[in-house]
């Protein structure tokens, strides 16, 4: 006999960019228990405070409760055994990739194997992490059996919903944007499907299995991220040909059906890093994917490629390029989001400084510390408005930058490269 609606106590495992924010929505309706390893992020949230600037301090007030009995709210602890009245478990945890580009599962085995320890009978579990297919019933679920001793689909019961979540986008939150569900049976299915419809204003989708829901996910970023190499290589054909890409885009674009994609950087935990889930399991079953990787293969260059036509320009106007002074506007992997993992921008940076160029990096947004830590930059932000460049070039569309006057900063012979097409034609004498 499986769990009634009313009866609901809801685990998340990991409150990240994701995990937050469906805490804070489930939150609404049910007791729901936040769960992260890391003891310094539940402190913050705990004083309201969210670093990823997903959740304001008033949305986690209203639901934040210091006590695990009250019947709805987020208790928000690093104690795993805190969990153990839960009789569900959704995992939103990190599925990167390696450096030769491999699926690294390791956050979510750690996960399956926290969760283990305190399964219980006709407990479900609910996977949201971004994987290929199979990921949950072949790699996850025998973690689950092996340390709970109970058997899958007899003992205990599975979903996966595949996190949408985009952030630092105000609009499309998680209530508003449909959710795929799935079950590891039908019956489970159903409950899976009630769960998210109580929260998701959008509605969802019930999938016919884990694994059709698996690949609807992955395809999903897969299918961006072509669409995206697609526009960038059309930018390379159209430099060379002399024609401003976004004007070509722009054109094209009155036409009811053509897809309004932009070229640049491809970064962060998603885009950058699913396809290649979709394509090591294609390669394991035998088929080598061309177009998918072939999407990476551009997506991955552009920060060199951008960083050298930056290169050319301020050659053809003179400038000695060692010890010249460059100032990049953004580091994070896209606008308007404190978000800094798998950034491009550290592609153009350290191109940049092949050539002997001083690099200074503005980012409002960007977790200073956690770009210092993770690649070695620090982000000057006040004192890179103190001086004078050789080149400036924005690399990030951050709102803030369209109030900077950057023409104090440049001197006569200054290239300034817009990458995303954000500046006043008016001020920039290069764009892609």
């Amino acid at each position: 006999m499986k769990i009634e609606q009313l009866n609901y106590k809801i685990g998340i495992i990991g409150l990240g960019y994701v995990g937050l924010p469906l805490a804070v929505e489930f939150a609404k309706k049910y007791k729901v228990f936040g769960f992260d390893i890391n003891a310094h992020r539940i402190e913050q949230l705990k004083l309201g405070l969210d670093h990823t600037k997903e959740i304001s301090e008033a949305q986690l007030k209203a639901v934040n409760t210091d006590v695990c009995t009250t019947p709805v709210g987020l208790y928000l602890t690093d104690e795993l055994e805190k969990l153990s009245a839960c009789n569900i478990y959704i995992v939103t945890v990190p599925t990167p990739v390696d450096k030769n580009n491999r699926p690294d599962l390791t956050p979510l085995i750690n996960a399956s194997l926290l969760i283990g320890k305190i399964l219980k009978r006709n407990d479900i579990v609910i996977y949201e992490s971004t994987v290929y297919p199979g990921v949950t019933e072949d790699e996850c679920m025998p973690v689950l059996e092996k340390t709970s001793k109970l058997r899958y689909n007899i003992d205990f019961f599975a979903g996966y919903s595949p996190e949408r979540i985009n952030p630092g986008d105000k609009l499309h939150t998680v209530a508003n944007i449909r959710k795929i569900t799935s079950g590891s049976n039908l019956e489970t299915a159903d409950i899976v499907d009630k769960l998210y419809s109580s929260i998701i204003t959008a509605g969802t989708f019930k999938a016919d299995s884990i694994k059709v829901a698996e690949a609807a996910k992955v395809i999903e970023n897969a299918q961006r991220d072509i669409n995206i190499a697609f526009v960038n290589e059309l930018a390379m054909i159209f430099n060379k040909l002399g024609i401003d890409t976004h004007k070509v885009l722009e054109a094209a674009g009155t036409k009811w059906n053509f897809l309004n994609f932009r070229p640049g950087l491809v970064g962060g935990h998603c885009i950058g890093v699913d396809p290649y889930y979709l394509a090591q399991k294609a390669q394991e079953a035998g088929y080598h994917p061309e177009i998918i990787l072939a999407g990476r293969r551009i997506n991955d260059s552009m920060g060199a490629y951008v960083a050298d036509q930056f290169i050319k320009e301020m050659t053809c106007r003179g400038t000695s390029l060692i010890n010249s002074e460059v100032l990049v506007l953004g580091f994070t992997f896209k606008e308007n989001c404190p978000d800094v993992r798998n950034t491009r921008v550290i592609d153009i940076v350290k191109r940049l400084e092949e050539y002997n160029i001083k690099v200074h990096i503005h980012d409002p947004w960007a977790n200073a510390e956690q770009a210092r830590r993770a690649y070695g930059v620090i982000c000057e932000n006040g004192e890179s408005k103190k001086r004078t460049y050789d080149g400036i070039l924005l690399a990030v569309a951050h709102e803030e930058f369209k109030e900077m006057n950057l023409k104090d900063l440049c001197k006569p012979h200054t290239v300034l490269y817009d990458l995303k097409a954000f500046l006043p034609d008016s001020i920039v004498n290069a764009r892609l």
